[in-house]
C-alpha cells in the first residue's frame, strides 16, 4: 500500500500531495533546519564557549555563563584514585591552592594585562606571603619543609636532598611558549578573521607538544629547533597584537594554572607513595643474598660449629637482637666485635623468622667476627606459650608529627615488639642481656655496661625527651602517669633479667595489652610497663635520628657510642642519607662473594 503524509496546506484541500512536490517539502525544512544551525553555532561562540587544545586535536567544552569548565579528569579516576586511597596511612593531602589572582610575574610571562577590575594587586600577610583577599595564610606546595615533612615524613627531607636545578635553557624556553599559546588560542579560534592565525597557533602547539613528548633534555631535541622557536615567538606576537576578548584569555590563563598546580599536586603524592614503598620493601639485591644463602645452605648441609657452652654462660657478655636482614645484622656485630676489647666474652644471640632462618645460618657459618659467638634462633622452632609471642616481631617505629604557631616538626620512636617480654623465658639461665636492634652501628666498647648499676631497676634505655607522655594520651589509657615524663627508646638496652622474673614485667606488659585496641597496644603498653623501672642512659651513649634528620653534626656523630638509624632512610637502602651511610658501610665485609654475585652495594 502506498503511504501518505498529511500536511496543512493555504491553497489547496487535498490532504495528499504528488510525490515531486513531498520532495521538494522536505528540502524546504532541511535548508531551514541548516540556515538554523548555522546562525545558532556563531551564536554559541559569542556567549563565550572555551575551546581548548588537546595532545593532538582540538577539543571543545562546553560552559555555563559562571565560568570555564576546568578538566581535572586525569585526578578524578584511575591510577590517581588509588594512589590517593594508599596514601591515607601517609597523612592528610597537599592543600590546593587555588590562585585568585594573576602576578605580575605571570603577567610578564603571557604578555597580557588582565582589565584592573578583576584583579586585585597582592599583599603582604603576617607570614611574609601574599593574598588578593588580605591577610589570608596561603601555603604552596613546597612552600614550607617543615609542613611538608608532617605531612609526608622523611619523603621532604630527601626530596629537597635530592632537588636537582633546571639546566636546560631551551626546553624551558619551550615550555613557556607552550604554555602562553595555549592560552591564546581559545580566544583567537572564536574570531572567524583570524581563521588562518588560529591555525598557525595550533599547529605550533602540536609541534611543540610532539617534541617535548619525546625530550627532557636540550640534547635531546631535534635539529633546527631554534628555527621552530623562533618560529613560535613570531606566532605568539601576532596574538598579542590581536583584537581579543582579555576576560577569555584570563579565564584561560587561570585554568591551566589550575591544571598545572592539580598536576603538581597528583605527582607529589604518587612520589611520597612510590617512596613510602621504596623504604617498605625488601631491596632486590637484599632479596637475591637471603635467597642465594638459603639455596647454598641446603647444597653443603653445614654442621653448626656454636654449641658450646658458652652459649648459655651467664658470666660472659651477651647481646640479643631481633631481626631478619642478613647484612643489617652482620654490621651491628662487625661494629660492635670490631670496637670491643674482649671479644671472646662476646655472645651474639639472633633471633629470626622460619623465612629468614636457613640464610642467615649460612651467613653466620661462614663469616667469623673475631673471638665472638654468633647464635641463630628460629622464634617460631621455642615453642613459647602465650599468644603474643607466636609470631615474629621487629622492633617498632612510630612516626608524630607536631605542628604549632611555635613548631613544625617531624620525630620517630622505637619501642620493643611483643617478642621482646618473652626474654626472660627463651634465656631462662641468663642474669643481664644487652638487645640491640638491627639499625645501629657501634663505635666504642660496650664493655662498660655490663658494670652499669641499674639500682633494683629492670631496664637501662635512652631518654628521648623531644617526645613527652603527655603527646601520647590517645595511646596511654585511663592509667595513671607523669605527662611530662620523657619517652624512652628501643635501639640499645640494657635489661637485668633477675628483677625482670621477680617483678614478673612480662606478666605486667599481658595485662595492660588486654586492655587496648591493636593500634594503641605496643607503644602504650610498653611505656606504661616500665614506668618507675628504667635508668636513663647517659646522652653520650645513643645519637638517634640518623634515619631521618639530616642536621647531625659530625661532632655529635664522633662522640656518641652508637649511632641508631631511627626513620625510614636505612643505611642499605638506596635512599639513605649519604652522608652518614659511611659510617654503616665501612663495617660491611664487600669481600664476601654472596655480596658480589647479588650485586649488593648499599
Amino acid at each position: 500500500m502506498k503511504k501518505t503524509v498529511a500536511i496543512s496546506s493555504h491553497n489547496s484541500n487535498n490532504n495528499t500531495m504528488p510525490s515531486g512536490k513531498k520532495r521538494w517539502s522536505w528540502l524546504v525544512i532541511s535548508v531551514l533546519g541548516l540556515v538554523l544551525l548555522s546562525m545558532l553555532v556563531p551564536l554559541a561562540f559569542i556567549l563565550g564557549l572555551p575551546h581548548s587544545i588537546g595532545s593532538v586535536t582540538e577539543q571543545r567544552s562546553s560552559t555555563s555563563r559562571k565560568g570555564p569548565a576546568v578538566d581535572t579528569s586525569f585526578n578524578k579516576g584511575g591510577l590517581s584514585s588509588r594512589v590517593d586511597g594508599l596514601l591515607k596511612n601517609l597523612g592528610p593531602t597537599l592543600p590546593k591552592d587555588r590562585r585568585n589572582s594573576v602576578t605580575k610575574a605571570e603577567n610578564k610571562t603571557t604578555g597580557f594585562a588582565a582589565p584592573k577590575q578583576m584583579i586585585k594587586p597582592p599583599q603582604k600577610t603576617h607570614n611574609g606571603g601574599s593574598s588578593a583577599d588580605g591577610p589570608k595564610k596561603v601555603e604552596a606546595i613546597g612552600e614550607s619543609e617543615k609542613t611538608c615533612e608532617l605531612k609526608f615524613g622523611s619523603y621532604c627531607l630527601w626530596r629537597q636532598q635530592h632537588r636537582e636545578k633546571m639546566k636546560d635553557f631551551i626546553v624551558k624556553k619551550m615550555k613557556d611558549q607552550l604554555y602562553v599559546a595555549r592560552a591564546y588560542y581559545p580566544s583567537i579560534a572564536k574570531l572567524p578573521a583570524l581563521d588562518h592565525l588560529s591555525q598557525e597557533i595550533k599547529q605550533n602547539i602540536q609541534e611543540f607538544e610532539r617534541i617535548l613528548s619525546e625530550s627532557s633534555s636540550d640534547t635531546d631535541l631535534p635539529p633546527q629547533v631554534e628555527k621552530k622557536l623562533q618560529k613560535m615567538e613570531m606566532t605568539i606576537t601576532k596574538a598579542k597584537s590581536a583584537t581579543v576578548d582579555c576576560n577569555n584569555v584570563d579565564k584561560k590563563l587561570r585554568q591551566l594554572v589550575d591544571l598545572t598546580e592539580d598536576e603538581a599536586n597528583f605527582h607529589m603524592k604518587q612520589s611520597a607513595f612510590l617512596y613510602q614503598l621504596a623504604v617498605q620493601t625488601t631491596p632486590k639485591s637484599l632479596h637475591c643474598l637471603s635467597m642465594r644463602l638459603t639455596v647454598e645452605y641446603f647444597k653443603t648441609s653445614p654442621a653448626d660449629a656454636n654449641q658450646s657452652e658458652d652459649l648459655l654462660n651467664p658470666e660472659l657478655h651477651h647481646f640479643v637482637m631481633f631481626s631478619n636482614n642478613v647484612l643489617a645484622s652482620s654490621v651491628v656485630i662487625n661494629s660492635t666485635v670490631m670496637n670491643s676489647k674482649a671479644s671472646g666474652k662476646q655472645v651474639f644471640h639472633v633471633l629470626t623468622d622460619k623465612q629468614s632462618f636457613f640464610s642467615m645460618k649460612m651467613w653466620f657459618i661462614t663469616e667469623t667476627y673475631k673471638d665472638a659467638t654468633v647464635q641463630v634462633l628460629n622464634i617460631e622452632d621455642l615453642n613459647l606459650k602465650s599468644h603474643l609471642f607466636s609470631h615474629f616481631s621487629m622492633p617498632q617505629e612510630l612516626r608524630f608529627s607536631f605542628s604549632s604557631a611555635s613548631e613544625s616538626r617531624t620525630e620517630y620512636i622505637s619501642v620493643f615488639s611483643h617478642l621482646h617480654y618473652a626474654l626472660p623465658h627463651i634465656f631462662p639461665t641468663l642474669k643481664k642481656i644487652v638487645v640491640l636492634d638491627d639499625d645501629i652501628v657501634v663505635q666504642r666498647d660496650l664493655s662498660a655496661l655490663w658494670s652499669l648499676d641499674l639500682d633494683g631497676k629492670v631496664i637501662g634505655a635512652s631518654k628521648f625527651c623531644a617526645v613527652k607522655l603527655a603527646a601520647l594520651k590517645s595511646y596511654m589509657g585511663k592509667e595513671n602517669y607523669d605527662a611530662e615524663s620523657c619517652t624512652w627508646m628501643s635501639g640499645l638496652n640494657v635489661i637485668d633479667l633477675v628483677q625482670w622474673r621477680k617483678r614478673d614485667v612480662t606478666k605486667m606488659y599481658q595485662s595492660l595489652v588486654q586492655q587496648r585496641p591493636s593500634e594503641a597496644t605496643t607503644l602504650g603498653a610498653t611505656m606504661l610497663t616500665f614506668q618507675g623501672l628504667l635508668v636513663a642512659l647517659d646522652d653520650t651513649w645513643v645519637l638517634s635520628g640518623m634515619g631521618h634528620n639530616y642536621s647531625i653534626t659530625y661532632e655529635a656523630i664522633k662522640k656518641a657510642a652508637v649511632l641508631h638509624f631511627n626513620g625510614n632512610m636505612k643505611p642499605w637502602l638506596e635512599l639513605g642519607i649519604p652522608t652518614y651511610k659511611v659510617h654503616w658501610r665501612k663495617f660491611l665485609n664487600k669481600d664476601n662473594h654472596f655480596l658480589t654475585d647479588c650485586n649488593v652495594n648499599p
